[in-house]
């Protein structure tokens, strides 16, 4: 295989065929997560970095080896979904952060558990994920009349049209409702009891 372009991009051709995205990236992230769920739920009790390090390098050998060999069933290899979804769950990070600095750069506050806005965000980027992890894994199909939800496009348009909804909400929603958590002022705003 031939790498063009500039020494930046050549270098980078060369660690994904060296392995980078296939074995390396996936075996680190893997190790890393149940590693520390391991550490912080001290489910193998307290002090067993040791028993840690050893289960979590089991599990991701597990997870990269069939991908290596070709193991895993067609569209149900682990590595390639986590390929799949890493990029679109970083891209949900990003909006979630600048989402963040828009509040702040209108005069919000910086403390999200006062308004209990941190639990919506969450809950919204929950669903989000899963949404992503689930398409990657070919979970679900849109058809029929809700194929237009499949295209990329309509996918961003609606992050973007949530994302500026959240912020128009949290601008213009009253200082009263201080305390209470996001989901119901936000279902209060929506369905206001007629009097």
């Amino acid at each position: 295989m031939a790498f063009g372009g500039s020494m930046m991009e050549r270098a980078v051709f060369w660690l994904d065929s060296a392995g980078l995205t296939d074995v390396l990236l996936p075996f680190f992230l893997v190790f890393t997560v149940v590693y520390a769920i391991l550490q912080k739920s001290e489910l193998l009790g307290r002090d067993r970095k040791n028993f840690n390090v050893i289960i979590a390098l089991i599990i991701a050998f597990a997870v990269i080896i069939p991908h290596i060999t070709g193991m895993y069933p067609p569209d149900a290899d682990v590595v390639t979904i986590i390929n799949k979804a890493i990029p679109n769950v970083a891209l949900v990070i990003v909006l979630i952060i600048m989402f963040l600095l828009m509040i702040g750069l209108v005069g919000g506050t910086s403390s999200l558990n006062a308004s209990g806005i941190s639990g919506g965000i969450a809950l919204v980027a929950f669903v989000i994920v899963v949404y992503i992890f689930g398409a990657a894994a070919n979970f679900w199909e849109v058809t029929g009349t809700l194929s237009f939800l499949s295209s990329p496009d309509v996918q961003a348009l609606i992050v973007i049209i949530l994302v500026f909804g959240l912020l128009v909400w949290f601008i213009t929603h009253d200082d009263e409702t201080k305390g209470e958590s996001f989901l119901k002022t936000l279902g209060e705003t929506f369905f206001k009891k007629q009097h």
